[in-house]
């Protein structure tokens, strides 16, 4: 019988679709300190616990593996060298969280452009002050990331009348959703003009560190920077230095680095920022849509079928 493993959080839901998993396959479910013992013979392994780093140290376990399922679209807690090195099909939750994040990055730019921030502390001390705000229509957006997050964050700003443009692993024309892109690595030759710098890239070598103090530096002092991909591709010392200098105007985060943020951290209190707990993707029902894409996969794995959402694991995400 085929053996899967499911490494999970004790505070981890177990959705009902996960119900008829026995009935094709012994199943595991375990915690990270269980996990290497659980991966003996094991054939499949769903990342069900998705920030989990406990996979590295135990892969040596993992010799009968064949599949590993990742409930995120982000798999570099994953891009450990073993791992890249072997023969193991590794899926992601591509297209889960496409419209939430794209709706959370709209969120982000609607309450800097009409000044929520302000209102809502004018509101807290009972004071009625009207002002004029930003319009949003004819601003201009860069996205760093061209994957199906960053494609459908521009599919939504272009709807609201943003000017999009888009920077990925390499520069390209004619491409259908944003014409051209231009080259990730030389990002701060291009945002003298950008609004709204958006970062969605998946984390690898080329993109950590990406948003520097050059890149920040290049924006205009009224730009605002959203980040919905991974803490760790700015650098968030100058990012603090940036919000304190008043370089740029602000900054919507929904992922930081470190992560989560410590309650003493700069940026909790840096000027134009706005900080959440890496929840863009999490809109009502989001587990249950993970359960069906994984059993979806699931049934294809058993009938030996192509499986959906392949990384590659060269790059470390799935190519477009």
């Amino acid at each position: 019988m085929t053996v899967l493993t499911i490494l999970t959080a004790e505070d981890k839901p177990r959705p009902a679709q996960f119900d008829r998993l026995p009935e094709s396959a012994e199943v595991r479910w375990v915690t990270a300190p269980e996990l290497a013992e659980a991966l003996v013979g094991a054939d499949a392994l769903l990342m069900w616990d998705f920030f989990s780093t406990a996979l590295e140290d135990a892969f040596d376990s993992a010799g009968d593996l064949r599949w590993i399922h990742a409930a995120s679209a982000g798999v570099d807690t994953l891009m450990f060298p073993a791992l890249r090195e072997s023969d193991i099909v590794l899926t992601n939750a591509r297209g889960i969280f496409d419209r939430p994040i794209a709706e959370f990055v709209l969120a982000f730019i609607l309450l800097f452009a009409k000044d929520m921030p302000e209102s809502l502390e004018l509101q807290a001390q009972r004071t009625w002050h009207r002002r004029e705000t930003e319009n949003i229509a004819g601003t201009r957006a860069l996205v760093v990331g061209t994957g199906s997050i960053g494609r459908e964050i521009a599919r939504l700003l272009v709807a609201v009348g943003i000017e999009v443009r888009g920077a990925g692993s390499y520069a390209r024309s004619n491409d259908p959703v944003f014409g051209d892109i231009t080259d990730s690595a030389q990002l701060a030759s291009h945002v003298a003009d950008v609004d709204w710098l958006i970062n969605v890239t998946p984390l690898t070598p080329a993109t950590t560190g990406l948003i520097d103090a050059e890149v920040l530096a290049a924006l205009p002092t009224s730009a605002r920077l959203i980040n919905v991909g991974r803490g760790a591709s700015v650098i968030t010392e100058d990012l603090v230095a940036a919000l304190r200098s008043g370089e740029i105007a602000g900054a919507g985060l929904d992922v930081v680095d470190p992560e989560p943020l410590p309650a003493g951290h700069p940026l909790w209190e840096c000027p134009g920022a706005v900080v959440t707990a890496h929840m863009s993707g999490d809109t009502h029902g989001w587990t249950d849509r993970l359960a069906d894409q994984f059993m979806d996969n699931w049934d294809r794995f058993l009938a030996d079928e192509p499986l959906l959402n392949v990384v590659d694991l060269s790059r470390g995400y799935v190519r477009s």
